[in-house]
């Protein structure tokens, strides 16, 4: 089988995440390239709170969630925080309100603008990327 350099996933799935970024992000293969890709434009933080809160809707148990909810908080919301993700300070600031009693929802609406910038901002140039292109040639070429 054909594989890709990122992971143990088929690389066939690359021509297909051209089709739109839930295709792209709906495998591991396909973040991880976005992933290098934003890397590359110096957003990286981007997929990587769009990861973290889907992995954070997961959570079974309040002290887990508190704890992921405080590491998310810190690490992308807020100000000054090392990899500040772009949304605007309502949003910052009703998440730093309820930061201390977080729920599943916590994160949603950031999630949604980050997911909304992705989808209109990074995934197009993505596709017109190197990155993306050479993919494309090597899956091609196996």
């Amino acid at each position: 089988g054909r594989f890709c350099c990122f992971s143990k996933e088929p690389l066939e799935d690359a021509s297909s995440w051209s089709e739109s970024i839930e295709k792209l992000l709906g495998c591991k293969a396909g973040q991880l390239a976005f992933q290098e890709f934003l890397r590359s434009e110096y957003s990286e933080e981007n997929i990587l709170f769009w990861q973290a809160c889907e992995e954070y809707k997961k959570i079974k148990s309040t002290p887990e969630m508190i704890i992921a909810a405080n590491r998310i908080y810190s690490e992308f919301v807020q100000v000054e925080a090392p990899r500040q993700i772009n949304i605007d300070s309502g949003t910052r600031t009703n998440i730093t309100k309820n930061i201390s009693e977080p729920n599943l929802n916590s994160f949603d609406t950031a999630q949604k603008m980050i997911y909304s910038l992705m989808t209109r901002d990074c995934y197009p140039r993505f596709l017109k990327s190197d990155i993306y292109q050479a993919l494309l040639r090597k899956a091609g070429s196996c």
